[in-house]
């Protein structure tokens, strides 16, 4: 039992570590086209344009954590759930 399950463990280590490390520039298939060329746009984005996320997806934050208790502003829009 413990040979078995010595291997299976190997085995599943060794399959989780094969997926690891690989980094090559991605390419289309010989039968894929890249996307159109967005609207606006003069030149065709390459992957790694594609593959950045634009600032509106994560954006910057700006704001100070709370450093101490402090009080909270009233806010309108806490309301208690209705009946």
């Amino acid at each position: 039992m413990s040979v078995l399950r010595t291997l299976l463990l190997t085995g599943l280590a060794a399959l989780a570590l094969a997926g690891c490390g690989n980094r090559a520039p991605l390419k289309l298939a010989p039968d894929q086209r890249t996307p159109p060329i967005p609207y606006g746009r003069e030149v065709q984005p390459n992957s790694d344009d594609l593959l950045k996320p634009p600032a509106q997806a994560a954006p910057a934050r700006n704001v100070e954590p709370r450093r101490r208790s402090q009080d909270r502003e009233d806010d309108p829009f806490d309301l208690p759930p209705e009946n």
